[in-house]
């Protein structure tokens, strides 16, 4: 499921000035359940939001259209690459009138404010709009739903479509012996929010407990509410997170509000900090805690008797502490489950969906190297095209590379067009259910639109085996390549760790290079090997032989290795001169070796290897790799061996050359351990479950 979230024009998404609706966007999605595949659209100047899947709407002012619908088209344009199953309004029902024509998706809208001030609920005609429009809407408050529904007949009925979502906050453990002596008022510094009252009442309680302090946050240019105090501090605009500090300090919590507050944000945190409560009895805020003492008459006089009660009651100013935090319940974890079962409940589940239907149609299109007559014959596409049909799933294998080289003409000389139009009349034909590209760099977006215009419902998604760390080779060019279609997949699929890189890959996962028990079918721990160490690399894979002057920092490695062990039996391909091996071939010579050196290109980044792992530990050779790669995360020291450097390297192998009965044991254990959890069968099914949003029966340890 893909949810796209748009928030009101102009909402700050970030830490600075952030509001209500942003804390509550950023931390519902944080904990959702569909995190990954959320995207949160906004106008803001801040170039720091709050989460990686933020887009900024760039808005200039149009006098024809209203900034509301200028901006609703715009974050309408930018949706349609992302084509999620729902859109999400918040706080502003009167964007709801320029949504149309979308099909094919639910819309749910959220209602942070009085539904009856707001601009597009006002009256009963507009609300009975919404009703008839929306999916689902969401209001902060029992309070904010009733007011909803105020003079429209047939309520019941109509209430199943609305549910109450209220704010959230985290819950922090809390030291109640560190509480100080501290009455807080949070919010704007105006009569509304009943600043006068508190300040009026803050200095006579200050001039007659000396032991008591009193603390101001907010600030309010419009208006001028001036109280002076040697021990009331006024800090004015504050960082959100600052501001739960400093209420684990703060023992009373004033919210005195004269408006009909629809839920009452600071209210909700005081009480998860364990603050004792005094608010008003005003809009929903009574609803953000079981156990705040409601002001009886909202006056100078009723606030002064509640807090002196609290001030010369020790015990009762601890037990209403203690009742708040120990009831608090709306943490952003239960309201995420909240909102995430509204979405769900709109929506046939993927695992349904993937009951009724077995089998997948998958078009998969990546280099299968045809016109090579076998030589690469051994590549990843062929092991996850061996995995989907092993999976019980229907594929269409589409070559780019071999389709390009095969259809140059005059009329299309590099063959691009040819790839396009094959790509979509294959596509009509075969009606896929997900496109799986693999280094398909040829295949453009625009046919990858046309392909989601013809069926909006459809998956695609790409796996990328080369490496992309920012100290690895060719790390811009790999960049480019990963994010030139970012904007129109649901999955990506890297072997190296997402978390690891220095860029953000929305919806990525990790995954390792597959091994196939069709292609891995050595087991050199059985036998006798005339050399010791297997290493084998490649420039021009697809020139088949090493070109002049080419080379990489593994050769200078390889060469210092060599030297400093004259007593290492060394098999080397695809270096100082010795023409690299490909199929046949290569299994024949790497079935010569006992040992076997997995070394990638770059500086080693989590997870990363090329797909030489596969062939070494598959087939049974005992496998050395760098530490720094992580792999330890998925094997121990009785499947592969780790070295730390050259010099730990150097040693580790002469250790095993002397000790073959425990190296040959590890490199049984590597490949029984590698052909079972990493297998073409469970990644294959990985990148579909990961996709379709389905739970794997075939659980990866990777994940």
């Amino acid at each position: 499921m893909k949810i796209s979230v748009l928030l009101p024009y102009k909402e700050n998404f970030s830490s600075n000035y952030a509001g209500a609706v942003s804390l509550f966007v950023r931390d519902t999605i944080k904990n959702s359940k569909h995190s990954k595949f959320s995207y949160v659209f906004g106008n803001m100047p801040y170039k720091k939001p709050f989460l990686k899947n933020y887009i900024n709407i760039e808005l200039t002012r149009s006098l024809i259209k209203s900034n509301s619908k200028n901006y609703i088209n715009k974050f309408l344009e930018k949706e349609k690459k992302i084509n999620s199953d729902i859109i999400e309004i918040h706080n502003r029902p009167n964007y709801i009138q320029y949504l149309k024509n979308i099909e094919n998706k639910k819309i749910i809208l959220y209602f942070h404010n009085d539904p009856l001030t707001m601009n597009g609920s006002k009256s009963v005609k507009d609300r009975i709009f919404l009703l008839n429009r929306i999916d689902k809407i969401l209001f902060n408050s029992k309070w904010s739903q009733t007011r909803f529904f105020i003079g429209i007949e047939n309520k019941k009925l109509l209430e199943q479509k609305t549910s109450v979502c209220f704010q959230s906050t985290n819950k922090v453990k809390v030291d109640f012996k560190k509480k100080q002596n501290i009455i807080s008022f949070i919010g704007k510094l105006n009569s509304a929010k009943g600043y006068d009252i508190f300040g009026n009442t803050i200095i006579k309680i200050l001039n007659k407990y000396p032991k008591w302090k009193a603390l101001v946050i907010g600030d309010e240019p419009r208006e001028k509410l001036v109280f002076k105090h040697k021990r009331l501090s006024i800090k004015g605009y504050t960082k959100h997170e600052k501001v739960l500090e400093i209420l684990k300090r703060v023992s009373i919590s004033i919210i005195c509000s004269r408006w009909e507050e629809p839920f009452g944000r600071t209210s909700l945190e005081a009480a998860s900090r364990g603050c004792a409560l005094i608010i008003s009895n005003r809009g929903g805020l009574p609803e953000t805690s079981k156990h705040a003492i409601k002001l009886k008459a909202l006056s100078s006089k009723e606030l002064y008797d509640q807090i002196e009660k609290l001030i010369l009651n020790k015990k009762r100013l601890i037990n209403f502490q203690k009742l708040n935090y120990k009831n608090f319940t709306f943490d952003h974890t239960y309201i995420s489950n909240l909102i995430d079962s509204v979405r769900d409940g709109l929506s046939i589940p993927k695992s349904i969906f993937v009951k009724k239907n077995k089998s997948f149609k998958i078009m998969h299109i990546t280099n299968f190297n045809d016109r090579f007559d076998g030589r690469l014959h051994y590549n990843t596409g062929r092991r996850l095209n061996n995995g989907f049909i092993r999976n019980g799933h229907n594929v269409l294998s589409i070559s780019d590379r071999d389709v390009i080289h095969n259809s140059k003409s005059i009329g299309d000389v590099s063959g691009i067009k040819s790839l396009q139009n094959k790509i979509i009349h294959s596509f009509n034909n075969f009606k896929p259910d997900l496109v799986v590209l693999g280094h398909a760099d040829r295949v453009s977006t625009t046919t990858l639109q046309k392909l989601k215009e013809i069926n909006k419902s459809i998956k695609i998604s790409q796996w990328f085996l080369d490496p992309l760390s920012k100290y690895g080779p060719d790390h811009e060019n790999n960049t480019k390549r990963i994010l030139d279609k970012i904007d129109i997949l649901d999955t990506t699929f890297l072997t190296t760790d997402p978390s690891a890189l220095p860029i953000n890959i929305p919806n990525s996962f990790f995954m390792p290079n597959p091994a196939d028990k069709s292609f891995e079918i050595l087991n050199n721990y059985e036998k006798n090997c005339p050399y010791d160490v297997f290493f084998a690399m490649s420039h021009g894979v697809h020139r088949g032989y090493l070109k002049t002057g080419k080379g990489d920092d593994r050769e200078d490695f390889i060469n210092k290795l060599i030297s400093l062990n004259k007593n290492i039996k060394f098999d080397v391909y695809g270096m100082n001169n010795v023409q690299p091996i490909w199929a046949d071939q290569f299994i024949k010579k790497i079935s010569n070796s006992y040992m076997g050196l997995n070394l990638s290109r770059g500086k080693p980044i989590k997870y990363y290897s090329s797909d030489r792992i596969v062939q070494l530990i598959g087939n049974g050779l005992l496998t050395f790799i760098d530490d720094n790669t992580y792999l330890k995360d998925f094997f121990s020291n009785n499947e592969i061996v780790f070295y730390k450097n050259i010099n730990d390297l150097s040693y580790k192998l002469n250790k095993y050359k002397k000790d073959k009965k425990n190296g040959k044991k590890i490199a049984k254990r590597g490949k029984l351990k590698y052909l079972k959890y990493f297998n073409s069968d469970i990644v294959s099914e990985y990148i579909l479950s990961k996709t379709f949003e389905y739970k794997n029966r075939k659980k990866p340890i990777w994940n």
